[in-house]
């Protein structure tokens, strides 16, 4: 015969079932532990925002701007350090030899890629030692004149720079100067004379003056004459009108496409920043650039807002820099 006692199993089979429940309960709430994302990164003490200009110009007003609107939402100073010289790569070089952590950072614009062909600086490649974080905003260059000279558009110059003894152009950067050889190339302007400036400060006042005849800059720099008609912006570059000067036709509407030329103001960390920090500042920035006092400064830049993903905004790089080895190529710097 056999013994049956079934019941010191009973409680044991309670106890498993209790458990087998228990977990199930559990377990929603760990999962929802476990996909909660982390909180963006913040910085815990000052950061300071390098810009490698002087004060008082579009990338200057840009950067007071943001960095005021992410010191109030991160809780902590974001100073703007303005170490001008050698074309950006001091204030440039300042941020390449930084530590890795977030807390400096650096505003630039497109004339960064023209370093590593500049002669006099030795070959430095910024774009080896940077991590594009993102664009903050965005501006086509415009094509400007002095008031005193005897056009209105911009085929209207082409022309007269053709025929005239002599048409100058100022150039405040590589850049600048890179499409000024191609405008005098592709133009059919033999004649035209490429004066370099030390500022964009400088062109403006001899322009006014009419001592040079026109330049390739910024809308910031030169919006400000234009309206009071010391100055004339004659096209911007960008693939559509900008919206500071809704009434100023592109080059490309103008009959000349290939003289694109936008401006970002980007913001780029040492390289090596991890990949949690960058997009801590991305997430940071896109709230930033909301703000009305923000949106506003860009604006009086004659530029937009971006706030693009690291991602993105390394491909623009990328794309740019290619454009700029491709004018070297033909216009060498010396």
């Amino acid at each position: 015969m056999s013994i049956q006692d079934p019941k010191p199993r009973r409680p044991a089979r309670r106890l498993a079932l209790g458990a087998a429940v228990a977990a199930l309960l559990a377990a929603p709430a760990l999962a929802s532990a476990e996909a909660a994302p982390a909180a963006p990164w913040k910085p815990q003490r000052p950061v300071t925002l390098v810009v490698p200009y002087v004060a008082g110009g579009g990338t200057d007003a840009t950067a007071r701007a943001v960095s005021r609107q992410l010191g109030a939402m991160w809780g902590q100073p974001v100073v703007v350090e303005n170490l001008p010289g050698a074309d950006g790569l001091i204030g440039t070089r300042r941020v390449m030899e930084a530590r890795p952590d977030g807390y400096t950072l650096l505003l630039q614009v497109p004339g960064l890629l023209a370093t590593r062909y500049t002669p006099s600086l030795k070959g430095v490649d910024p774009l080896a030692r940077l991590e594009p974080v993102s664009a903050v905003s965005q501006s086509p260059a415009a094509v400007v004149v002095s008031a005193r000279l005897p056009v209105k558009t911009f085929g209207e110059l082409v022309r007269y720079c053709r025929t005239a003894p002599q048409c100058s152009l100022g150039t405040g950067e590589n850049l600048a100067r890179l499409s000024g050889q191609q405008l005098a190339d592709e133009a059919g302007l033999p004649r035209l004379v490429i004066v370099n400036y030390r500022g964009t400060g400088a062109i403006v006042t001899d322009l006014v003056a009419n001592n040079v005849n026109m330049a390739l800059t910024s809308i910031a720099s030169a919006l400000p004459h234009h309206r009071a008609g010391t100055l004339r912006i004659l096209a911007t570059q960008g693939d559509r009108r900008a919206a500071a000067l809704p009434d100023v036709p592109t080059t490309a509407e103008a009959g000349y496409p290939q003289f694109r030329s936008v401006t970002w103001y980007g913001l780029f960390a040492p390289k090596g920043t991890p990949p949690a920090i960058t997009q801590g500042i991305v997430a940071a920035l896109r709230e930033a650039v909301k703000d009305a006092d923000v949106r506003k400064a860009i604006a009086n830049a004659g530029a937009e807002p971006v706030a693009n993903t690291p991602a993105e905004f390394a491909e623009e790089v990328r794309r740019d820099s290619a454009h700029v080895a491709e004018l070297v190529k033909h216009y060498p710097l010396d």
